[in-house]
C-alpha cells in the first residue's frame, strides 16, 4: 500500500487511521485536506437521472469513518436509495489541473468489502474532465451489483456511441479485496488480489479523475428496506514514475 513500486511513484495514500468521523460530517477536519464527500445530497445518480429523482447522491446521510474504514450506509429513506461518490484530493496532480484530483495515467488500489445488497453497486471510476463522454472514455473498476461479481470495464467511443470492453472476475464483493487498475498509454489492466483480469488496449488518452461512485437502480432497484455498507479500508494511487 505504502511507497513506489517499479515505474510508479506514489501520490496519495489513505488508511482512515487519523480517527472516526461520524454519520454526516465526513470529511470533517481529520479528512478534509485529502477527501471531499463529493456531490451535494439530492444529486441525482446515474439512474436517478433518468427517474426523477428517485435514487440519488447523498453523503451527509451515507458517509462516515468507522473502526478505520470509510463506510458507506446504503439504505433507502421516504423511497429514495442513497449513495454517495466521494473523491481523493491528489496532491500536485498535474502541472495544469483542470481539477484536484487529475491525472494523465496512474495506477489505483483500493482494499474494500461490501454487504451483499440487490440494487446497490459500486462504479468507482475515471472519469475525463472534459465532460465529454463517451468520447474520451470512462474507466471503472472495482465495478458491479453488490449481490453479483466484480468486474472491470473502459469505454470508449466507437461510430460516434459508447461501446466498452468487460472484464469479469469470478469473485463476490462479501471478502475483503484488493482492486487494482493500472491505465498507461495504449492499455488498461486490472486486477483483483494481484491476479490480472485481463487488458484493454481502450485506454483513454487525456486527463481523468477518480470518483467512487457507490449508487443503485441500474440494474433494478433495492428492495426498500434493503441495507448495508460498504467499506473502504485503503486506497493508494501511483503515477508513471
Amino acid at each position: 500500500m505504502t511507497g513506489d513500486l517499479p515505474g510508479w511513484k506514489q501520490v496519495f495514500v489513505e488508511d482512515f487511521s487519523a480517527g472516526d468521523v461520524p454519520l454526516g460530517r465526513f470529511p470533517g477536519p481529520l479528512y478534509s485536506a485529502q477527501w471531499s464527500a463529493g456531490y451535494k445530497d439530492g444529486t441525482p445518480d446515474t439512474a436517478g437521472q433518468r427517474s426523477g429523482g428517485k435514487s440519488g447522491y447523498y453523503p451527509s446521510k451515507v458517509l462516515s469513518v468507522r473502526n478505520g474504514s470509510l463506510d458507506w450506509y446504503l439504505h433507502s429513506e421516504n423511497g429514495i436509495s442513497m449513495g454517495a461518490a466521494p473523491t481523493p484530493r491528489i496532491p500536485n496532480a498535474s502541472s495544469n489541473p483542470p481539477r484536484a484530483n487529475s491525472l494523465l495515467y496512474g495506477r489505483y488500489s483500493v482494499r474494500y468489502r461490501a454487504d451483499a445488497l440487490p440494487g446497490f453497486k459500486t462504479a468507482w471510476l475515471l472519469w475525463p474532465d472534459s465532460g465529454v463522454w463517451p468520447r474520451d472514455g470512462e474507466v471503472d473498476f472495482p465495478e458491479g451489483d453488490l449481490a453479483a461479481i466484480i468486474y472491470g470495464a473502459v469505454h470508449y467511443e466507437r461510430n460516434g456511441a459508447d461501446a466498452w470492453d468487460k472484464l469479469d472476475s469470478d469473485q463476490s464483493v462479501t471478502s475483503w479485496h484488493v482492486a487494482t487498475m493500472e491505465w498507461s498509454p495504449g492499455r488498461v489492466e486490472f486486477f483483483l488480489d494481484g491476479r490480472s483480469l485481463g487488458v484493454s488496449t481502450k485506454a483513454p488518452t487525456s486527463p481523468m479523475h477518480l470518483i467512487l461512485q457507490t449508487e443503485s437502480c441500474l440494474t433494478g432497484c433495492p428492495a426498500p428496506a434493503a441495507q448495508g455498507r460498504v467499506s473502504l479500508d485503503w486506497i493508494s494511487i501511483w503515477v508513471p514514475a
